[in-house]
């Protein structure tokens, strides 16, 4: 009877599964930050326009925001399976504030790239890679479900950024409106991330999904591949030019698509909510392709995102109308949303949850950096070309490259988990 009781006191069944707090907490966060993120492209001419820098100048900090949220990103991943999620977020959301709050300050070029490319950069790297492993930790089953409903906070920060930053700057300028977005991440982000765990047995859980608490296999927490182990894989290094290619193609048209259109004289207006259609459809992709993720697996979800998006860029440059630019953000906003929820699931996958943290935060570096080249090369063949044609015509053969490496780590079999050869 005793043990019973024991039992029970350690395993409790709660009404209410607390990874679906974990989600909804990670979800909110990811809208409040990367609201910051996707309201850049609005940002980008009125700061151009009042400095007179060139737009590969501008792209540059954002680039450096990227490349950073990458390589810190790295940092925080391993952070985050030591000391959790919730002192990972509480400090980054305090970096994240802060830069919004000096960019109402920004009079020098300098200030730019310190405040938006590094403050709010290394702010950045506790949002992705973070929360995605921390949902990996807490579901086993509909793991890409759940991933892609967490995601699908970035997907909605990409719908709303753009027109609630076009308000913001018609009405308050654009410093004020940074003001504003600052304060509006030390409020939320602070205090959803109080309730964030890093894994199910830190309350006395066990995962969705799993039938024991010591699941078999590279599911398991506490199995898998360590690092070093991951780093000797053929995987490793086919995921990790793979995402740099998603980050590449991505972050290109996210960055540009807004002066594009106004360069093709569609108004500011409009070329807003092409950027913010391109948000709406990537909360579609994330949970109709996240949730195949559970069906198909992740290996073939980057794939059909990469036939997706080269042939969105090629449909790019020849579009010269309003309805054929909101026909480049179907396809693209689709696969953009699809293959972002399938990225933690696919490490997941291949490593196992033991170093889940570290390995992806390697791994994603290379979507990050990605999406820091990516920018800044387009906003440079603008300068030299007066045209973003040469700069599509890139992202379309990247995506293919892209599309290769997704088709051979398809074919490589998974990798024996090392607890297997002892």
């Amino acid at each position: 009877m005793l043990s019973r009781r024991s039992n029970q006191f350690r395993n409790p069944t709660p009404r209410l599964f607390y990874g679906y707090v974990i989600a909804l907490a990670g979800f909110t966060i990811m809208i409040t930050m990367f609201i910051t993120r996707y309201g850049f492209g609005v940002f980008f001419k009125p700061v151009q326009n009042e400095f007179g820098w060139t737009r590969a100048l501008v792209a540059g900090a954002f680039s450096l925001s990227m490349f950073l949220e990458g390589l810190v990103g790295i940092v925080m991943g391993g952070l985050n399976d030591r000391v959790g999620p919730r002192t990972v977020l509480t400090l980054c959301g305090l970096l994240l504030g802060l830069g919004c709050l000096l960019m109402s300050k920004v009079h020098a070029i300098w200030q730019l790239y310190l405040f938006f490319g590094i403050i709010m950069g290394i702010g950045m790297s506790g949002a992705w890679v973070p929360l995605t492993s921390t949902i990996a930790r807490w579901f086993v089953k509909r793991r890409g479900f759940w991933s892609g409903f967490v995601l699908t906070g970035t997907g909605l920060a990409a719908l709303i950024a753009p027109p609630v930053a076009n308000l913001l700057i018609a009405n308050y300028e654009w410093r004020h409106s940074f003001t504003i977005m600052g304060i509006g991440v030390l409020m939320i982000v602070l205090l959803a991330a109080q309730f964030l765990r890093r894994d199910p047995s830190q309350l006395g859980l066990v995962p969705y999904g799993a039938d024991t608490e010591r699941q078999k296999g590279p599911e398991s927490g506490s199995e898998g591949f360590s690092f070093r182990e991951a780093v000797s894989t053929r995987q490793f290094w086919l995921v990790t030019p793979m995402l740099f290619c998603f980050g590449t193609c991505m972050f290109t048209a996210l960055v540009h698509i807004v002066p594009h259109a106004t360069d093709l004289r569609i108004s500011g207006a409009t070329a807003v909510k092409i950027l913010a259609a391109l948000g709406g459809l990537a909360i579609i992709g994330r949970l109709f392709l996240g949730n195949l993720t559970d069906r198909i697996g992740s290996y073939r979800v980057f794939i059909i995102g990469f036939i997706l998006m080269p042939a969105a860029y090629l449909w790019l440059m020849f579009s010269k109308e309003v309805w054929m630019l909101y026909l480049f953000a179907l396809p693209f906003g689709v696969a953009q949303g699809g293959m972002g929820a399938a990225e933690s699931p696919l490490v997941a996958d291949i490593f196992g949850l033991k170093s889940h943290g570290l390995i992806y935060g390697v791994t994603g570096f290379g979507f990050t950096l990605g999406g820091a080249v990516g920018p800044w090369l387009a906003g440079y063949v603008y300068d030299v070309r007066n045209s973003y044609d040469l700069a599509f015509l890139a992202c379309a053969v990247i995506g293919i490259i892209g599309l290769i490496l997704a088709t051979l780590i398809l074919r490589l079999e998974r990798p024996e988990s090392p607890l297997k050869r002892l």
